[in-house]
């Protein structure tokens, strides 16, 4: 049945006796409940353009126009996530990124069209959701790479992150309303962080050849390398990779023109995609920075050029072939060097000198931890290392070499050490204040007061007698006491009372008392 909108057909699976499939020829599809219908349509599809769909499988002639005017009526992000492929869709993905760098553009590629594209392939854009992700990527787990190793958790998260990457788009576009890749997890997958070989992990790796994914040297061991590849043409390249922390694409990069006098300036990058160089802007916008040099660093680099001065009269004295590329490391006829010969170099000398294994983008590495361990702050790293977060100089490039474990724990011990000392020192003294305030040892001891004498609160001043003031009247009074008395007030415990200037004395109070008592038998 045809209309404006497509066309409304019924086909089966039969085939004749050549195998080939009769679809609508067949004789038997005016039966009923013989074959499925089918429609055929053209619509917009996301990018703008017209194309051709065709789904099938309903059992009716009207399911199949019902299916039709749905998926016309639908928008063009609808269509496209039910008519597109996963296949389809990456291939879109990868076209559509036309800003990124060619060594992310490969590892991509790499992906998609070794791994991904195989394993999805039969899926479309509506069919994914988290449980068959987790399904395909437990598939791929099980297989080998192409060393005949197995998955390593590096690879599989890298996978992770580009198929995440490229169903944000589907996203972003409303092709899908959530991105699967998120639900998916990588058990045992950890941020590596940079180790240093200690005494004990040499011994370790010595012992059982095992070594962590990344590994920094000591001052001592960078010494010794150096030390030991003094004579080679990459001398200078290893001390600055070494020493100033630069990138590998960085020193390919590198032209005499960049160095001035006691600075350095990074321009561009030298690398590989492949097999094939690739030379652009630095890595990040933050790359392209001056690093300063110090005196060792730039003798060094004069008699590099002049070991390549030397190279370059020997080729014209020999009649062989010389290019005056401008660049600082050269092979020898004076092109820029391959980026990976000098990874491979490298990993010779290293293995020649008897050193615990580091990659080259280790040096980076310990070049930070280094100037860490020197006194730089996190600031001056970032700035050495070409960073545009702080937080990328402080979680992975700056490693806590033992020296500054060292340090920190004897500055800890330390502080609580003279916290002691300084309490120590107030238990002493307070001490001391006691024992000066207590009576010296063979003194007298103060006598105590007699029963119902007054205790005095007021402490009197040393040296001076209690004087007891009397009225003229009582000097002469005789000492035997009156045989009558008005009522006494007095109280012998106190030593003035407030009904007259006088005072009787404790002892006279005391023999006043004993002659009223004999007069009154």
């Amino acid at each position: 049945m045809r209309s404006d909108s497509g066309v409304i057909f019924k086909r089966c699976g039969c085939r004749d006796t050549h195998r080939r499939r009769l679809e609508q020829r067949c004789p038997r599809l005016t039966e009923r409940g013989h074959g499925t219908w089918y429609f055929h349509c053209s619509a917009t599809n996301l990018l703008g353009r017209r194309e051709r769909a065709r789904r099938g499988g309903y059992p009716s002639q009207t399911a199949a126009r019902r299916a039709r005017d749905e998926f016309l009526a639908g928008t063009a992000a609808d269509r496209t996530a039910q008519g597109w492929t996963v296949e389809r869709w990456l291939r879109h993905w990868l076209d559509s990124r036309t800003s990124i760098r060619p060594t992310t553009r490969f590892h991509y590629t790499r992906d998609v069209d070794t791994v991904l594209i195989p394993y999805l392939v039969r899926y479309r854009l509506a069919d994914l959701d988290a449980q068959v992700l987790r399904t395909v990527f437990a598939a791929i787990a099980d297989t080998r790479n192409t060393k005949g190793r197995p998955q390593s958790v590096s690879a599989m998260h890298h996978l992770r992150t580009t198929l995440r990457a490229a169903l944000n788009l589907a996203v972003k576009e409303g092709v899908l309303d959530c991105n699967p890749a998120r639900h998916i997890e990588i058990k045992g997958y950890q941020q590596p962080h940079a180790k240093v070989w200690t005494e004990a992990r040499v011994e370790s790796w010595e012992l059982t050849g095992a070594h962590p994914a990344v590994a920094v040297w000591t001052a001592d061991q960078l010494a010794e390398f150096l030390g030991s590849v003094n004579d080679d043409p990459l001398f200078a390249f290893y001390w600055l990779a070494g020493l100033r922390g630069l990138r590998r694409g960085e020193l390919c990069g590198l032209r005499w023109s960049d160095i001035d006098r006691a600075v350095l300036t990074i321009e561009r990058n030298r690398t590989t995609a492949g097999y094939q160089v690739v030379e652009g802007d630095p890595k990040t916008p933050a790359g392209r920075r001056a690093v300063a040099l110090d005196r060792r660093s730039v003798q060094i680099l004069r008699v590099h050029r002049r070991y390549q001065q030397d190279r370059r009269a020997e080729a014209a004295a020999n009649g062989t072939s010389w290019t005056d590329s401008g660049y600082v490391f050269t092979r020898p006829d004076g092109l820029p060097i391959n980026p990976n010969y000098a990874t491979t170099r490298f990993r010779l000398l290293v293995r020649r000198a008897g050193l615990p294994p580091v990659r080259l983008h280790d040096l980076r590495h310990g070049a930070a931890s280094l100037a860490h361990e020197a006194g730089a702050d996190l600031k001056t790293l970032q700035d050495l290392l070409g960073h545009s977060s702080i937080v990328v100089t402080a979680d992975t490039y700056t490693s806590v070499l033992p020296q500054i474990q060292r340090r920190c724990a004897d500055a800890t011990a330390q502080l609580v050490l003279n916290a002691a000392r300084r309490t120590r020192k107030k238990i002493k003294t307070k001490a001391r204040k006691n024992r000066s305030d207590r009576p010296t040892t063979g003194a007298p001891a103060p006598a105590k007061p007699k029963t119902g004498a007054p205790a005095s609160t007021k402490r009197k001043p040393a040296g001076k007698a209690q004087v007891t003031r009397r009225s003229s009247r009582e000097t002469t009074v005789p000492q035997a006491a009156p045989t009558s008395h008005p009522c006494d007030t007095h109280r012998p415990q106190e030593t003035e009372t407030t009904k007259g200037p006088n005072r009787i004395a404790a002892a006279q109070a005391l023999s006043i008392k004993r002659a009223r008592r004999d007069s009154n038998p």
